[in-house]
């Protein structure tokens, strides 16, 4: 398919039932291609790859629908269009993660959400339309919470990846002032030694000449900053699922849940 078609076709799709939505997504993209081309000019052409990565995730949403024939509520949409707006231009090339300590919280917490939405959708649609299945919703809910959680885990894998192949920082470091381990025992007899208080570190090269000092403490390695994405992913996910689990026990009467569970296209 041509480039040029598709946003004619997302219109097109979007003009009876989902005028908001549409109107979010072409705000979005005007907002990503100024971003480009500024990128662009300033010669930043990671970023500029990133932006067109954006814009290429924007209509990710309305493929998925097309090709699955479902639909997406409207609310359901727009955030998922802000939260990768959020994500990429607002937080990577606008360096929220670092202005806003929040941020990186905030998104992954959202994520949770969505994936579970999506989840529980996928096996709600399954269970509905087949003979074979008849799931509770206790079940149901388990394996969307489980979804969920396994998405959070393959981010986090792909954020190490990344940083160890291509040398980022995806796994944002922390600073520490306390540190706990057994290469610290002297006697060699497994024993936890802890260190607190800590007020620098200094680095050194083989040859110890000094790198760089570190104020305030200690270096975490990404370890907290994936612990703390998994933690709020999983709250995410329980919040989704209560919700879900009162959703499908009253029949689909659950107002609040209904904006974030695809159907199945008339």
């Amino acid at each position: 398919m041509k480039l040029n078609r598709i946003n004619p076709l997302i219109k097109q799709a979007y003009k009876e039932s989902k005028k908001r939505t549409f109107l979010v997504y072409s705000i979005l993209r005007i907002l990503v291609i100024v971003c480009m081309i500024l990128q662009i000019i300033n010669g930043n052409f990671e970023n500029a790859i990133l932006c067109l990565f954006s814009l290429i995730l924007l209509v990710t949403p309305f493929f998925i629908q097309k090709g699955f024939k479902i639909t997406f509520p409207n609310t359901l949409e727009i955030i998922i269009l802000l939260f990768i707006f959020a994500a990429e231009i607002l937080g990577e090339i606008q360096n929220f993660y670092g202005i806003f300590p929040f941020w990186d919280t905030m998104l992954h917490t959202i994520n949770g959400f969505l994936a579970a939405a999506i989840g529980f959708s996928l096996i709600n649609l399954l269970n509905k339309n087949s003979e074979k299945f008849n799931l509770s919703p206790f079940y149901l809910c388990l394996v969307a919470f489980c979804f969920s959680m396994t998405i959070g885990v393959l981010w986090e894998f792909f954020e190490f990846g990344v940083d160890n192949i291509l040398n980022k920082d995806m796994q944002k470091d922390v600073v520490v002032d306390k540190i706990s381990s057994v290469n610290f025992d002297a006697t060699k007899t497994n024993k936890s030694i802890t260190i607190t208080d800590i007020d620098h570190t200094v680095l050194y090269d083989k040859d110890n000449n000094e790198l760089i000092t570190i104020e305030d403490g200690y270096l975490d390695i990404g370890i907290i900053d994936t612990m703390s994405d998994l933690l709020v992913n999983f709250v995410g996910a329980t919040i989704f699922c209560t919700f879900g689990y009162f959703y499908l026990k009253t029949n689909g009467k659950n107002k609040f849940i209904s904006y974030f569970v695809p159907r199945k296209t008339n």
